[in-house]
């Protein structure tokens, strides 16, 4: 089985500050099934954006990584955000299906791409009951616990909810197929989970680097910003995309050689957001 989530710690004196990467897993547990190509799985990945935002550890900042695939089961959904059409007996517990459901992209993934079925099967009750156990709850439980830990010792954390994009859209994306998508996209729900300020202060440095950058076009943050985001209690949670193209090749799933140029800008950006930390605290 599969480790469900990472956990690395600061390596100098910690900050309240906590990145996590929910969707960077590239373990694919046995009783997946899969029916679609593992390579249109991929696709769905993350990839290594965890690793390019390593760097924040050496600053003073926790970082969470889950070690499963968003295609197996999401950590950044609700768990009442899945389609019935995909089990094979009623669901006995709470059920909300929402957009994401809708677009097959759930609690658990129906679709790959908006258009390949991942599975030729009905799921059964108990092993999607297994997932949420195995893997879901974990990474809840250990992304709450860097968060906690933060804002028990500092009075206030901020969280950077680390995600990739792919570089245009597709047939079931909120933005449409092929529209070009910036190099940054900053989500932070129309400044709902954290304070306009720091909103602000991310998407100023990441111009700065000569980056382009949207603010909630077309991505506004999912569940796990919306879950830890209360600004007013001095939480302040921001979600960031990276455009794939920025670091890898997309469709041949490989690192290229920019990637080293954006491992180091964002460890940078990580040190700007520290200094931003350090004088709120």
């Amino acid at each position: 089985m599969p480790q469900p989530v990472f956990v690395r710690p600061p390596s100098v004196a910690a900050v309240p500050l906590v990145l996590d990467s929910p969707h960077s897993g590239d373990a694919y547990p046995d009783d997946f099934r899969a029916a679609c190509d593992r390579g249109l799985l991929r696709q769905a990945e993350d990839a290594w954006v965890d690793e390019l935002w390593a760097g924040a550890a050496g600053l003073g900042a926790t970082m969470v990584a889950a070690g499963f695939p968003r295609a197996y089961i999401d950590p950044n959904r609700a768990l009442e955000d899945m389609d019935p059409a995909l089990l094979d007996e009623p669901w006995p517990h709470p059920l909300a299906p929402g957009d994401k459901s809708g677009r097959g992209i759930g609690l658990i993934w129906r679709l790959i791409k908006g258009e390949v079925p991942i599975y030729d099967r009905k799921l059964s009750v108990a092993e999607v009951e297994a997932r949420i156990d195995r893997y879901w709850r974990p990474y809840q439980a250990a992304l709450d616990a860097a968060v906690e830990a933060a804002h028990a010792r500092f009075g206030k954390v901020w969280h950077i909810d680390c995600h990739s994009m792919q570089s245009t859209g597709n047939k079931r994306s909120v933005d449409g197929d092929g529209t070009p998508r910036a190099d940054f996209v900053l989500g932070d729900r129309d400044g709902t989970t954290c304070e306009p300020e720091f909103t602000g202060f991310v998407a100023e440095r990441v111009a700065a680097m000569g980056y382009s950058v949207k603010v909630n076009d077309p991505y506004k943050g999912v569940e796990i910003v919306r879950r830890l985001g209360r600004p007013a209690d001095g939480r302040h949670s921001l979600q960031i995309e990276l455009n794939r193209a920025l670091y890898m090749d997309e469709e041949a799933h490989r690192k290229i050689p920019r990637f080293e140029q954006l491992q180091a800008d964002l460890t940078r950006l990580a040190a700007e957001i520290v200094g931003f930390v350090a004088q709120r605290t």
